[in-house]
């Protein structure tokens, strides 16, 4: 029949760029946003898992009654079952257990056995979601592994399809491209287009407070991930489809102003979204006030509401882990920097001698100290550090640069209190950044009197 497609996966792409009016009417630039979500697998992934499963079939690797298995935060399960669903696959899923309930019932509703995995691991943790999979993987028969974080299918369905899109849709006045920051497909596909067609056009990246990849850029340091509610957006490791050389800026973003933008995207634009599509804007937002260029800017909208209906969009849910905004009685991190006015942001910079660093240390009554190269921290040092160092023969003039470590994470002056707990189970320090200016260090001791003082 006329206008009729032979199959749903047909029917993926294509989706409108739409003006936001109002939750950014305050900024130079024009915002626009692609809206992903209205694919028939409600998510940008379909496209990936068309071409991912396409790819191995053409290579052998997917054979007929074979089982997709993968490693999911919802939505590239979501796509693969789909395409399994047409093409005669079985399919199964493991995802962490922050996920909401609407995405575990959503592949089950396509026949998919879905596997749920703690999110508070390390990746390496045989009870993560990637190690489960690759587990999987190898006790299942016939199985094919989809592997979207290492897989090159993964950025090139981006490429093939997302960039030109929107190259033709806009007629190549785009001049800003703003993405999540996940498995880097999106960004690194879709940017490598763009980048092609015209090299002046900005590629930023968006990264959750938690996800390591915001100072990885900036510092070029690994430091500790810590666990955040945001889904599909941020990562605790490096996947190999992440191109981060070709991002022009990253923005990073915590989890109330996701959803809180979530929110607003819905209920003021009428975008019936999910929590990654608000952390996008809320980035593209930070972008455009920074910048306060007049310029054309189109954010990527991953994924659709329906799969946050008991979270993002539960008035009890926001109320009880305090992302409505009733004011938390323990404050932010900014409220516990104003208690420590008094004592200056002491830095130490590369270069310096471990017997200078002794001695601010020991001047300043403190336990570690931020290391500078120019104006960009590039670590810290702590009296363990130089401990261990003159213990093992280290000399008092060496430079300091060899000791330097990344057993720290950042936050910024809007963080809630309450979640610094999180934070200091997995590092020893937390590094406070305004718009990447270093604006404090809170050790385990700071937090521990701040709250003494709160309860006295």
């Amino acid at each position: 029949m006329k206008g009729a497609v032979s199959n749903v996966l047909e029917a993926v792409g294509h989706t409108p760029i739409v003006k936001l009016n109002h939750v950014a009417s305050h900024v130079s630039a024009s915002i626009y946003v692609k809206c992903e979500y209205l694919n028939p697998g409600g998510s940008m992934k379909d496209r990936v898992a068309i071409n991912i499963v396409n790819d191995a079939e053409e290579k052998g690797l997917l054979k007929p009654g074979g089982t997709i298995i993968e490693a999911t935060s919802g939505n590239t399960g979501a796509g693969l079952a789909m395409v399994a669903a047409v093409r005669g696959y079985q399919t199964v899923f493991v995802m962490p257990d922050k996920m909401s309930q609407e995405k575990v019932a959503s592949l089950r509703a396509w026949g998919a056995k879905v596997v749920i995995c703690p999110t508070a691991v390390e990746p390496d943790d045989p009870r993560s979601y990637y190690e489960v999979t690759k587990r999987l993987v190898r006790e299942t028969p016939n199985a094919f592994h989809a592997n979207q974080y290492y897989n090159p299918a993964n950025p090139e369905a981006h490429y093939v399809s997302t960039g030109p899109e929107l190259w033709e849709q806009t007629g190549g006045e785009i001049d800003v491209f703003v993405g999540g920051m996940g498995t880097g497909g999106t960004l690194s596909g879709t940017g490598r287009f763009l980048k092609e067609k015209k090299p002046a056009i900005k590629l930023v990246g968006v990264d959750p407070i938690g996800s390591l990849y915001y100072e990885y850029v900036k510092t070029g340091r690994l430091t500790k991930p810590f666990s955040y509610y945001v889904e599909g957006i941020g990562e605790d490791f490096l996947p190999g489809t992440m191109n981060l050389k070709i991002l022009d800026e990253v923005v990073r973003v915590d989890d109330k102003e996701c959803f809180l933008t979530t929110r607003d995207l819905v209920r003021k634009e009428g975008l019936f979204v999910g929590g990654s599509c608000g952390a996008a804007v809320a980035g593209a937002v930070k972008y455009a006030e920074a910048s306060g260029r007049a310029e054309n800017i189109v954010i990527l909208l991953p994924d659709g509401a329906g799969k946050y209906l008991s979270k993002i969009f539960d008035d009890g849910w926001m109320r009880e882990n305090g992302f409505l905004e009733e004011e938390d009685p323990l404050g932010t991190v900014a409220d516990l920097l104003r208690t420590k006015i008094k004592q200056k942001l002491i830095t130490g910079h590369s270069g310096d001698s471990v017997h200078k660093i002794v001695g601010l240390l020991k001047e300043y009554s403190i336990s570690q100290l931020p290391i500078m190269r120019g104006d960009r921290l590039i670590g810290l040092v702590s009296e363990i550090d130089l401990l261990n160092h003159l213990i093992g023969g280290g000399k008092y003039e060496e430079p300091i640069d060899n000791l330097v470590e990344s057993d720290y994470q950042t936050v910024t002056p809007q963080t809630k209190i309450k979640l610094l707990k999180n934070v200091f189970n997995d590092a020893k320090a937390i590094v406070v950044k305004q718009r990447d200016e270093l604006a404090g260090v809170i050790t385990k001791i700071d937090l521990i009197e701040y709250l003494a003082q709160k309860n006295s």
